[in-house]
Parts: C-alpha cells; sequence; structure tokens
C-alpha cells in the first residue's frame, strides 16, 4: 500500500486483483460484510462532511477578514485548502466503501480522485514545512531574513508547494486504473504498474519527498523553536502562543500521518520479502489510513482550542458580519424613510400645485 493505493482502499481489491492474476484462488473472492462496509462509509463520510464544515469556517475567517493575513496565516489558509480539496474527495471514496469497493464511477474517476488525494496530502505537509521555517526565522532569527518573511515571498511559496504537489501526484495519474475482476463480478481502482521496480521506485521517491525530508525540516525547525523559548528570560507572550499553535498542528499531523508512513515502509520490506506477516500488515495498513484522513478534520480544532489569535479573529469575523447586517439594515430603514418622505413630499406639492401657479 502507498499513498496512491491508500487513497481508494483496495484491502479487498488488490487480495481479489493477485488472486485472479496468480490463478492459485481463481474461485475464491475475499468478501467484506454488510456491516463493515456500511460502517467503513459512514466513517468515511462524516470524516468528509466534518472536514469540508470546518475548513471552510477557517477559510471564511482567514480570507473574508477585513484586516490582510499575516505570512503564518497565509500558509495555514492554504493548508486549510489543502484539506478542504482533499475531504472533497472522501465522499467518492465512502460510496466506494459502502458498494464494497466495487468502483461505482466512469474509469476517469479513478486516477483523477487519487490524483487530488495525494497532491493535497502531499501539499498539507509542505504548508507545515513553510509554517515551521517561517517560526523558525521569527523566533529563532528574528532580526534577520526579514524581506524573506514578507507575503510575497510567502504565496510564491505556496505556489511551489501546490507544484510540487502536483509532481508527486503525477504516477496516481498514470498508473491508477480500473480493472474488473470476472472472478468476484467487481470493478476495482487499484495502482497497475508494468513492473515490480517501478513500484518500488515510485513507493521510495514519494516516501522520501512526501516524509522523511519534510519530517527531518519540521523536527529541526521545531527543536530550534523550543530551545530558543526556552533560552529567552523575557520572551513575549504571543510569541510563546503563536509557536503553541503551530507545535499543536505539527503534532497533530505527526499523530496521525507518521503511523501510515511506518507502515507503507513496513510494506516495501513486505514486498522484499524481508517481512512476512501479511494479515497483519493488512490491519495495520486500513488502521493508520482512516486515522491519517481524520488530521484534516483535527487541524480546524486546534485552530479554535489553541489559537488565541484565531479565537480574536473569528470574534472580530462575526463582529465585521453583524456591522454590515446592521448597517445594511440601516440603509434600507434609510432608504425606506427617504422614499416615503418622497412620496408624501409629492403628493403634497401635487394638492398645491395651483397655488403655485398663481404666485409665478
Amino acid at each position: 500500500m502507498s499513498l496512491q493505493n491508500a487513497s481508494i482502499p483496495d484491502n479487498l481489491s488488490s487480495a481479489a486483483l493477485n488472486d485472479s492474476q496468480d490463478g492459485t484462488h481463481a474461485n475464491q473472492c475475499h468478501d467484506f460484510e454488510d456491516w463493515k462496509a456500511t460502517l467503513l462509509g459512514v466513517y468515511i463520510l462524516l470524516v468528509a462532511v466534518l472536514g469540508i464544515i470546518f475548513n471552510v469556517f477557517v477559510l471564511m475567517v482567514f480570507c473574508l477578514h477585513k484586516k490582510a493575513c499575516t505570512v503564518a496565516e497565509i500558509y495555514l489558509s492554504n493548508l486549510a485548502a489543502a484539506d478542504l480539496i482533499l475531504v472533497c474527495c472522501l465522499p467518492f471514496w465512502a460510496v466506494y466503501a459502502y458498494n464494497k469497493f466495487n468502483w461505482p464511477y466512469d474509469d476517469f474517476m479513478c486516477p483523477m480522485i487519487t490524483l487530488t488525494i495525494v497532491m493535497n496530502a502531499c501539499c498539507s505537509i509542505y504548508f507545515l514545512v513553510l509554517v515551521s521555517i517561517d517560526r523558525y526565522l521569527a523566533l529563532v532569527h528574528p532580526l534577520s531574513n526579514r524581506e524573506i518573511r514578507g507575503p510575497k515571498h510567502a504565496k510564491l511559496g505556496c505556489l511551489l508547494v501546490w507544484f510540487m504537489g502536483l509532481l508527486l501526484g503525477i504516477p496516481s495519474l498514470i498508473y491508477r486504473k480500473t480493472k474488473h475482476i470476472p472472478t468476484c463480478n467487481k470493478t476495482v481502482c487499484h495502482m497497475a504498474f508494468p513492473s515490480e521496480n517501478l513500484e518500488q521506485v515510485s513507493e521510495g521517491l514519494l516516501i522520501l519527498f512526501s516524509f522523511i525530508i519534510p519530517i527531518s525540516i519540521i523536527s529541526f525547525c521545531t527543536f530550534k523553536i523550543i530551545h530558543s523559548l526556552n533560552n529567552r528570560v523575557h520572551s513575549r507572550n504571543s510569541e510563546q502562543k503563536a509557536a503553541t499553535l503551530i507545535l499543536a498542528v505539527l503534532a497533530a499531523f505527526l499523530v496521525c500521518w507518521t503511523p501510515f508512513h511506518l507502515v507503507k515502509i513496513v510494506e516495501m520490506f513486505h514486498r522484499a520479502k524481508i517481512f512476512k506477516e501479511e494479515m497483519i500488515l493488512e490491519i495495520f495498513k486500513n488502521i493508520v489510513m482512516y486515522i491519517a484522513f481524520f488530521n484534516s478534520v483535527l487541524n480546524p480544532i486546534l485552530y479554535v482550542i489553541v489559537g488565541k489569535k484565531f479565537r480574536k479573529k473569528v470574534k472580530e469575523f462575526f463582529m465585521q458580519c453583524s456591522n454590515k447586517r446592521t448597517g445594511l439594515h440601516s440603509f434600507h430603514s434609510k432608504h425606506s424613510y427617504v422614499t416615503r418622505r418622497t412620496i408624501v413630499s409629492m403628493s403634497g406639492q401635487s394638492t398645491r400645485l395651483p397655488f403655485h401657479k398663481e404666485h409665478a
């Protein structure tokens, strides 16, 4: 299982596909119980609904607030956008799971949904890398690199992250295909690499660029930030609170995604015949996969619970919306009053029109 493979769960489809290819169990299909399919579909749909609601709310606060976003908020808003796009694809996955992993959509949807999930999952971690670097420069080297920490460079960095996410998702676009399995009467959406070596290389590169490199950068920046704050006798409270929010988001990401990538590494050993416990691997693949995508729901919750500045921005946003409604109501009331007064005035003029003519 890779991020590409896990993007559309194929624990049933992989087993069935392998059986049909090697011919050892041609007449056997690994059926998926109704209650498991229902439970899994409901869980994925719940994650999708909560993720959509929470991340839309975060984007509204960041984008519609009267004050311009700070550099860190630019990164966090892009993180929310990546999470939002990811969870918007999960309802398709929920239907696939509820349908016992029998692909109900057309062939085009198979690679496109996977590409979108892989791309935005990779973008999420690199937006956290940018947040970590920004906090590192702000707290560890506050007097230097001020030009780099400007909104212009932040937006450029976000564009590069989106492009990198697209590149990392290209294998899914090329090799993710649908396949009908006659023995099970099912159509599955699976990764169809032309060779096992290519699959291993693709898996290795994805693990390197979507986990090892970004986690190394984040760990270095986090260690330096904590060390710098601990050494400051008079560190500002605002700096500590900003660092606390960032560290909470990073911790949530690590808790949700680290097991997923570790299982991917173990699976590479399994393909190389080093690790042979296939059943244990199958169980953990599913568990860590469902934990990983819950991270898209956790981030907005952490903004509200930990981020005092974000809570302040939420209050200001609601006041801003309330003032707009009040202003609009006042405008309509004033407009209505002026209209009534004009009508009355015109009525009065029409009755006194002969009087004006006599004095003309």
